[in-house]
Parts: C-alpha cells; sequence; structure tokens
C-alpha cells in the first residue's frame, strides 16, 4: 500500500501536468471557437459557440490567395528542412568523426551565428537578397531561414553522432567503406530519431517565421502564412476581422500538431539522444 506522502506527491503532480496542460492548450481552443463564431459573437466570451459556423473559414479561402499563402509556407519550410538536415548531416560527421585543426573553433562560431537577432542581420541580407534579384521570391526565404537553422541542426545532429559507436565506423573502414557510404549507409539510418527532431523543429521555424518573410517578400502571392494572417483587414483599415484571423490561425497550426502527433516517438527519442552516454 501506498504511503500518503507517496500519494499526496503523486497527486501534486497529475495537477500540476493538468494545470501546465491548460496553460498550453487552452490559447488554441479558445481560438479555434473564435473562429467557429458569427460576427460580432467574437466578442462575447463564452468558451462555446453558440451558433457554430464556418463562415470564417470560407471567407478566408474565398478572399485572399490564402491557399497559395499555405503552399509557399510548405514550399519554403519542406526545402529548408532537405537542406538543412543534408548539410548538416555531412557537417556533423566533420565535426564529430574528422580530426582537424580549429574544429572546436568552427563549432562554437556556427554556435555564435545563431545568437544574432534576426534585426541585427536584416539589413545585410536585405542587401545580398536584392544583390542577386531574389527579392519577392521564395529563394530569398529558403536562404535566409538557413542562417538559424542550420546552426541548430549541425549541433544536435554533431553531439548524436559523437555517440555513435566508433566500432561500426572502423569496421566500415576495413571493408573498404568510403565517407559518403559510411555517412549515408551506416550513420543515416542510426540517425533516424536525431533527424526527425532537428527537421521537424527546423519545419516549424521555418513555418512561424515573420520578419524575413515580411522584408522579403511584396506580394501576395509571394507572402507566407504567418505574413498573410499579418495582414488580414477588414472593410476599413480599423476594423479586423477576428474571425477570419483565428480561423486562418487554426488552420496553419493543425498541420504542425499534426505533425508532431505522428512523429512523437522518434521526437521524444532523439530529443532524449545523448543525454546518457552508454
Amino acid at each position: 500500500m501506498r504511503s500518503p506522502r507517496r500519494l499526496a506527491g503523486r497527486i501534486a503532480l497529475i495537477a500540476l501536468w493538468l494545470a501546465l496542460a491548460f496553460f498550453l492548450l487552452f490559447p488554441f481552443y479558445y481560438a479555434l471557437v473564435s473562429s467557429l463564431r458569427p460576427g460580432a459573437d467574437i466578442f462575447h466570451a463564452s468558451y462555446w459557440p453558440d451558433a457554430p459556423t464556418l463562415d470564417n473559414y470560407r471567407a478566408v479561402m474565398t478572399e485572399q490567395p490564402f491557399a497559395r499563402n499555405i503552399f509557399n509556407s510548405i514550399v519554403v519550410a519542406a526545402c529548408v528542412v532537405l537542406l538543412s538536415l543534408g548539410l548538416a548531416t555531412f557537417a556533423a560527421f566533420a565535426l564529430a568523426r574528422v580530426q582537424f585543426a580549429g574544429r572546436r573553433l568552427l563549432l562554437y562560431t556556427i554556435l555564435g551565428v545563431s545568437m544574432f537577432p534576426q534585426v541585427a542581420v536584416l539589413s545585410g541580407l536585405f542587401e545580398i537578397v536584392r544583390l542577386f534579384g531574389l527579392y519577392n521570391n521564395l529563394l530569398s526565404l529558403v536562404f535566409s531561414y538557413m542562417i538559424f537553422t542550420l546552426p541548430f541542426t549541425v549541433w544536435v545532429l554533431t553531439a548524436f553522432m559523437r555517440e555513435l559507436p566508433v566500432e561500426i565506423e572502423e569496421a566500415a573502414i576495413m571493408d573498404g567503406a568510403t565517407p559518403w557510404t559510411i555517412v549515408t549507409r551506416i550513420f543515416l539510418p542510426l540517425m533516424g530519431p536525431a533527424l526527425v527532431t532537428t527537421g521537424l523543429l527546423a519545419f516549424i521555424a521555418a513555418w512561424n517565421e515573420f520578419l524575413f518573410a515580411l522584408s522579403f517578400t511584396l506580394t501576395n502571392s509571394q507572402r507566407t502564412v504567418p505574413v498573410a494572417i499579418a495582414l488580414i483587414t477588414g472593410a476599413s483599415e480599423y476594423e479586423l476581422p477576428w474571425g477570419n484571423v483565428m480561423a486562418a490561425s487554426a488552420i496553419v497550426t493543425v498541420p504542425l500538431i499534426l505533425l508532431v502527433l505522428v512523429f512523437q516517438r522518434r521526437l521524444v527519442a532523439g530529443l532524449t539522444a545523448g543525454a546518457v552516454k552508454g
């Protein structure tokens, strides 16, 4: 039989988890409820819509090219993930397995790049984008997003690769495997959880990014969803259709939730990889 102190501790832990879940999930729930309210009903505080309607969703998809904005975000985020993982995998192999002068300095330099706020590099990036003729082009977003996704993926994959047994690599070298074969045929299958974790976090960062997307795109056909939501307007410049904003926010949040739920196990495995050295 459990002692009263242990039972009380368990109840307190469950209560803490419930409070944390409520704190994290309630804003999204209220936004979802608000997106189902018609007209001025959105300004009446209630936890369930009296007359649920999908008018806000229809308005978002028909009054502006929101489907195009979603497509742009998917393309940009997918390209950022593929490029980040591709470059970071080989960079992590070099930083974790190859001995060369200045390796530690290079690793800390990569980390230092990610510490700069976006505003600090915005003007320089804008000049580069303009120089290469990429303004109002999705390639400018892919290029700029790599600044904050690539350092993170390099660090995580380097830490994960350091934990892989050296004997596997030595056995492959004895069999005549080249570095390309070692990375693509041996390390990549073992790095599944880390790749899923870093890829998912890079996708979320690219999907939610606002400042670069606002600065480097001009037309609705090239904008991503965060900028498209911010520029939703009503009948006048002083009127903001909150129902449309809530509906758009719900539309762009659901894919991220589904991705996390689908890759939940691999995500947890990737986040905990390397925490205990064995």
